[in-house]
């Protein structure tokens, strides 16, 4: 009876259960585990074990307040970090045994939020030691067997615990006994903590030897002998409890078990399943992590090749090109000189056919007779049919017949079913035959400008062939309008002089009165008293002794002389102008070879021409002019020839030299000024040169140029000659044939065979004594013989000049003692001064300069920035191509860059990996910037030449970055194919990538800055401290607030925090706590992984900002 009595009862108790989960919310589940320690049932374990599940997952809500404000740094979602600690729906076997083995009282020994707050309070409170503060249960006055490491205790028979309770800690001192497997309790509180996923916690066993209870490392405390070995004691980060985490090999499901991993997988630490590894890596049994080495070594594999394809293509695609183009330039070039010496035979045919029907008329005349001549068919055949073979005759092209044998052998033909269409050299001569001063030969094929007006729009021309027919076909054309108009004849001055087919440019002439310039700070005479003009359609020579201020003056007149005071007029066409005005129509040749060495001379010319010609030119007249000149500089032979740097041959330094003027001449300037164009070059070089200026002059190019040492054959070649002495002062200005006649006038005779400007300049240097005048005289002379007044200080030089000459107005009222008369002497701090106020006038004088905005009035409108963009884009990326070598090394130090430290920089899960990328944003940073600095560094020559003819800074600027694009998508790729696959942290590829490129981006602004405002060895200076300096500012650990700010300014802090927290990301479960302790340790945000990039980049773009500012303000013109 006794037994069906309990039977009943259970069976009782187990349908109030039911009935009460079905109609009760899981508030009292302190009355299901009461019966399950009073029956003892296995049927009722289930259902508690799940309803105290329940409890536990109800207490996110508890804490999502403290966590947002505490822990909001380490925890982006709170229910998604908890799901990964504490999700254990999946196997709730340690909750039962743990109900079993407590006998139902595990809602008594479970921690109250209260609890679980001051235990995790701990963290932020207690520092590095590892104990909790007294309590109610744990304290010095009382100290309970459940107080130790590992050992829990229960609140007590029939007494209910809230686990809800986040204020109230509950005593809980009674029937204290070991940790349940699968839980935690920490040393100093009384109750159990489940340990989290990803962790192991068996029962601790006693090591007899070292006295330690293993896994764990306390110890049983002293004079308790009945006191054993519990469960595990504390869940904190990495550092402080490692024996907690699953153990790398092996893989933890629940708590409760671990299982080593099998092969084919590999489990890191904390692992809570194995993962399979990728193809072509090998995972032995318990391996802790793959080796991935093979995917990096096939990724630099393919890279190498893909580098290797773009290295050989690349050149071999400009090769192909350029040989194609140059194909297609030589057959239009052998078209059109067929052409024009058909059309030149075809003309002289129909002159010697004149010449015999004009002698055959006058014959018949004579004899009034109408027998014919055997004869006359025989000649008449050699003028008008066919020669004979191996004659002079057989050269002319045959005769057409004449109209009426035309009709006849029309007539005869006219029963053929198809005729043969005429060629188009038969139609040229016919229509020559019509018309003999016609152009035809010039027009057929070619796209003659009278052609293209009246061409349908699908027949313009477009294609390189048609350009080059067109251009070739100009050329001869002027070629034999040269060729007649060298005859001299009246016909030919009459056509020279009526001809409309010679263009006119807008005229600039060039009038200079008293010019006198003074160097700032040094009170120093550079120009003095200079008056004159230069005229359009002339070419003038600038001459004189070394000192005497020639490159000086043509600066003055080219408005680039800064750092000076000047003083007198300069007018433009008879108007008091900027020369800037018009400095679209203004060419300006240095006295340095300013030319890009990796592009060919034809490239050289065709982008200046492209850049500066006017934007409405047609681009057949554009090939037209470069061709031109390319002709005139006789650079046909070198066209397709790369100019040559230092460490690369290239064509030859006269041809260089060339090439530099050349640069100028395709803009079809009106005013054209050269700083020593003949220095350099041979005689014969020299000749062609200013032949080809004489011809620019012919259409009303005003051109002067400094010459140095000019043979007599080139002296005789200038129109003007402007001789200077020592100080800048005017000894003749005036035509070349006159100059020899005023010295005379001096008493200075040029000895024979003695060159003219040779004598002069030696006597300007005081190698030559002359009689009668000295050298100091000879400015004075000149002031005198133009009626120009004298300054004062240079009267003394006057003596032995009649008075007579000297007029009233021949001197300058001033002070007598010049410039530096009466200087008085400063000390060593007023000639500091000085150079300092002179340096800070000189550098106003040039962001003054590089501000100087004038109204345009050259009548040009050029490309604008963004055609101008494409052309620079163009230009660059050809540029980039031919320096493909440079690139790959800059890849392959990378390669070996990312091997090394993806190898000696190995994950460390304490610290999510900083070390290894701390190392990767300073040999990145470093890296990218030395090689950014070549982008600007190499090139501020050129540009400075550019920009000062009017071409678009920012389109430079932008090209340049635009390219280097490419290194910035390409070298993240290429460091991370060896540092990811050799050192494999958690955070993915794709997370890496992105994280370098933003990285690339802003160190690459600020190489720019660099190279713009620094000379190239600062620069690589400051390219190599820069990344170092700011990552040891970046990672102090001092709480001082201007560190803390000085940091926030550094990139490389945002870089680190940006691939630290990607990676930290990846770490859940069991690593929270390490996770939350690394992040607060190094002031990181879990959430600023999106603000960590936009401040890289929104560096990389300030940077940019302020490197085009530089290169806009600070350029030397």
């Amino acid at each position: 009876m006794s037994g069906l009595r309990f039977n009943i009862y259970c069976i009782r108790r187990v349908v109030f259960v039911i009935i009460l989960l079905s109609l009760s919310p899981p508030c009292v589940l302190g009355v299901d585990e009461d019966d399950y320690s009073e029956s003892g049932n296995p049927a009722v374990l289930p259902l508690v074990t799940e309803l105290i599940y329940r409890r536990l997952t109800n207490l996110t809500a508890i804490f999502n307040g403290d966590v947002a404000n505490r822990l909001g740094f380490c925890i982006k979602n709170l229910d998604a970090d908890w799901n990964g600690a504490f999700n254990f729906t999946g196997n709730l076997e340690f909750l039962t045994a743990c109900i079993r083995k407590t006998r139902g009282d595990l809602m008594q020994r479970l921690c109250t939020a209260a609890e679980i707050k001051f235990y995790f309070n701990s963290f932020f409170e207690r520092g590095h030691t590892n104990y909790l503060r007294p309590n109610k249960n744990c304290n010095l006055t009382f100290w309970a067997s459940g107080c130790e490491p590992g050992w829990a205790c229960s609140v007590g028979a029939n007494q209910k615990v809230d686990l809800k309770n986040s204020k109230v800690v509950p005593a809980r001192t009674r029937d204290c006994r070991p940790c349940c497997e699968g839980f935690f309790c920490p040393q100093g509180i009384t109750c159990m903590i489940p340990c989290p996923l990803g962790s192991y916690c068996p029962l601790a066993k006693l090591n007899k030897t070292t006295g330690l209870c293993e896994p764990y490392r306390y110890q049983l405390p002293p004079g308790q002998p009945n006191h054993t070995c519990g469960g595990a004691d504390i869940w904190a980060d990495v550092g402080s409890s490692s024996e907690v985490f699953c153990s790398a090999g092996s893989y933890c499901p629940t708590t409760t078990e671990k299982v080593p991993c099998s092969s084919g997988h590999y489990c890191r630490m904390g692992s809570t399943s194995e993962k399979r590894c990728f193809r072509l890596t090998t995972c032995n049994p318990s391996t802790a992590n793959q080796n991935i080495h093979a995917y990096g070594i096939m990724l630099i594999a393919a890279l190498s090749t893909l580098l290797l394809i773009i290295y050989n293509c690349s050149d071999q695609v400009l090769t192909t090109r350029e040989r194609r183009q140059a194909k297609s330039r030589e057959a239009a070039a052998r078209s059109a000189r067929e052409t024009a010496q058909a059309r030149e035979r075809w003309k002289s045919a129909k002159d010697v056919a004149k010449k015999g029907a004009f002698g055959l008329q006058a014959q018949l005349s004579r004899t009034f007779s109408r027998k014919k001549s055997s004869r006359q068919p025989d000649m008449l055949q050699k003028v008008l049919g066919h020669a004979k073979p191996g004659t002079d005759d057989a050269l002319l092209p045959p005769i057409p017949p004449s109209k009426s044998s035309a009709q006849q052998q029309e007539s005869s033909s006219a029963s053929n079913a198809k005729k043969k269409e005429p060629s188009s050299l038969t139609k040229m001569m016919r229509a020559l035959d019509d018309d003999p001063d016609s152009q035809e030969g010039f027009n057929i094929e070619i796209g003659d400008k009278n052609i293209k007006k009246h061409m349908p729009k699908g027949k313009q021309m477009h294609t390189h062939s048609q350009i080059f027919k067109y251009a070739y076909g100009q050329l001869e054309k002027e070629k034999a309008m040269q060729q007649q108009n060298k005859n001299l004849t009246f016909s030919g001055v009459i056509s020279m002089a009526t001809d409309t087919e010679i263009r006119t440019r807008p005229v600039i002439e060039v009038a200079f009165k008293d010019l006198t310039l003074t160097l700032k700070g040094k009170n120093k005479h550079l120009l003095r008293c200079v008056t004159g003009k230069i005229m359009p359609g002339r070419v003038s020579a600038v001459m004189g002794p070394s000192g005497a201020g020639k490159t000086t003056f043509l600066s003055a007149l080219a408005g680039k002389a800064t750092g000076c005071t000047m003083t007198g007029l300069v007018l433009i066409n008879g108007k008091d102008e900027s020369i800037h005005s018009y400095k679209k129509i203004i060419g300006f040749v240095p006295q340095d070879d300013i030319v890009h060495g990796n592009l060919t001379v034809e490239e050289n010319l065709r982008f200046s021409a492209r850049c500066r010609l006017s934007a409405n030119m047609p681009k057949p007249d554009k090939v037209l002019v470069v061709e031109r000149v390319i002709e005139s500089l006789g650079l046909q032979a070198v066209r397709d020839s790369l100019v040559g740097t230092v460490e690369k041959r290239g064509i030859s330094g006269g041809q260089r030299k060339r090439v530099n003027v050349g640069l100028e001449m395709v803009m079809e300037p009106s005013l054209l000024i050269l700083d020593e164009p003949t220095s350099g070059l041979d005689s014969s070089s020299s000749q062609l040169l200013l032949r080809a200026l004489r011809r620019e002059a012919l259409e009303g190019v005003n051109i002067c140029m400094v010459v140095h040492q000019p043979s007599y054959a080139l002296f005789k070649m200038f129109d003007d000659l402007i001789l200077l002495a020592k100080g800048g002062l005017t000894v003749y200005h005036g035509s070349v044939k006159k100059v020899e006649e005023y010295f005379a006038g001096l008493g200075i005779t040029v000895p024979e065979r003695v060159n003219p400007p040779d004598h002069f300049i030696d006597i300007l240097e005081g190698i030559v004594k002359p009689t009668g005048v000295s050298h100091q005289q000879l400015p004075i002379r000149w002031m005198l013989h133009n009626g120009y007044a004298v300054p004062p200080d240079m009267l003394k030089y006057a003596d032995g000049i009649a008075s007579s000459s000297m007029g009233a107005n021949s001197v300058h009222s001033g002070n007598p003692s010049g410039p530096d008369g009466g200087a008085s002497e400063h000390s060593f701090a007023g000639d500091l001064w000085q150079d300092m106020k002179f340096t800070v006038e000189l550098k106003r004088d040039h962001i003054q300069h590089n501000f100087l905005k004038s109204k345009d009035l050259s009548d040009r409108r050029t490309p604008g920035v963004w055609r101008q963009y494409r052309y620079f884009l163009g230009r660059v990326g050809k540029q980039r191509l031919r320096e493909a070598k440079i690139l790959a090394v800059d890849y392959l130090i990378l390669l070996l860059a990312g091997a090394c430290l993806g190898t000696l920089a190995k994950v460390s899960d304490e610290t999510f990996g900083a070390l290894g990328y701390t190392y990767t944003v300073i040999a990145v940073s470093l890296l990218c910037k030395i090689a950014a600095l070549r982008s600007f560094s190499l090139d501020k020559l050129h540009y400075w030449r550019e920009s000062a003819s009017g071409m678009s800074s920012l389109a430079y600027f932008l090209s340049k970055d635009t390219v280097d694009h490419f290194n910035t998508f390409v070298k993240p790729l290429v460091y991370l194919s060896m540092f990811y696959f050799f050192n494999n942290p958690r955070s993915s590829f794709t997370d890496n990538y992105i994280v370098l490129i933003c990285l690339v981006y802003c160190v690459t602004g600020i190489a720019y800055a660099f190279a713009i405002f620094l000379e190239p060895g600062p620069a690589q200076l400051w390219s190599v401290l820069l990344p170092v300096v700011l990552t040891l500012i970046a990672t102090q650990q001092s709480q001082n607030g201007i560190v803390k700010h000085l940091g926030d300014l550094c990139y490389t802090k945002w870089a680190l925090e940006a691939f630290v927290v990607a990676n930290a990301e990846r770490y859940s479960g069991v690593w929270l706590i390490t996770r939350c302790g690394s992040l607060m340790k190094s002031g990181y945000d879990l959430h600023d992984w999106g603000l960590c990039l936009f401040i890289l980049i929104l560096t990389g773009i300030v940077s940019r900002v302020i490197a085009f500012f530089c290169i806009a303000s600070f350029q030397k013109k």
